[in-house]
This record gives structure tokens, sequence and C-alpha cells, in this order.
């Protein structure tokens, strides 16, 4: 089944990413925020940041007190159904295709609270937002 919302995802996903800021945008129970809109969210502490890049992506720099799922492990559905579905995320990659597709397969299995990062980790730095490595 985790499968299927792997390919299901892919299939709502864009080919290209957008790094086109917003403020907020909702597709489905996924909202899509500007990179500022996402430094508020980030500074809720309720608020779980997810980041779904490569272990080396990460250590290039990333958000404050994320989370790192590799979105390219053959578990990252299984890692991400363990996940509290009631809580608040934040998400992001490095330009939104990745994040995006988490999304979907967030929304699929019932995540009521999830917000992406329009642009990604790009869009975050060309705002001139903080790093962490």
């Amino acid at each position: 089944m985790l499968a299927a919302l792997m390919l299901a995802a892919n299939a709502c996903a864009s080919d290209s990413d957008s790094a086109t800021a917003v403020s907020s945008v909702s597709t489905g129970g996924i909202r899509i925020v500007s990179p500022e809109d996402g430094a508020e969210l980030q500074a809720d502490t309720d608020v779980v940041v997810l980041d779904v890049r490569t272990p080396e992506e990460f250590a290039e720099g990333h958000l404050d007190g994320a989370l790192m799922i590799d979105f390219y492990e053959s578990d990252f559905a299984d890692r991400i159904a363990e996940l509290d579905p009631d809580a608040s995320y934040l998400i992001y990659c490095r330009s939104g295709n990745r994040s995006g597709q988490t999304g979907a397969i967030m929304e699929t299995l019932g995540f009521g609270d999830v917000a992406n990062i329009d642009g990604g980790i790009v869009a975050w730095s060309d705002a001139g937002l903080p790093l962490t490595r």
C-alpha cells in the first residue's frame, strides 16, 4: 500500500521544481507557504520541521530543529506513516518537488496540518533566512 502512495504522489507532483514564493496556497489539506511564513511557523515549538532531502544535503545546511527523513530511502513512506498525523508539520526539500510529493503522501495518510515551503531551501536561502549546519 505504501508503494502505491509513493506512485500516487509521484503522479501528483510536477517534474519541475518551482521557486515562486506565494504567501499561502492550499492544495487539499496541504498548505504551500512562503519562506517568510515558514519561518513564522518554524518559531512555533509545537511544529515538527521535516526535511526530506538526503543526508548530504542536510549536512550542507538545514532549518534549525529539523527532523530528516530521506525521500529516496526505500522505507520513506513507512517512516512518514510512523509520524503523528495529529501533529503540525512544516516540510521542505531543495526546491519543493520532493516535499510536494511528501505532502501528497501525508494527506493520503490523514495528516491534517501540513505546510510545505514553496521553493524549498533554495527559496529559504534566497530570502536570507538562517540555516544550521
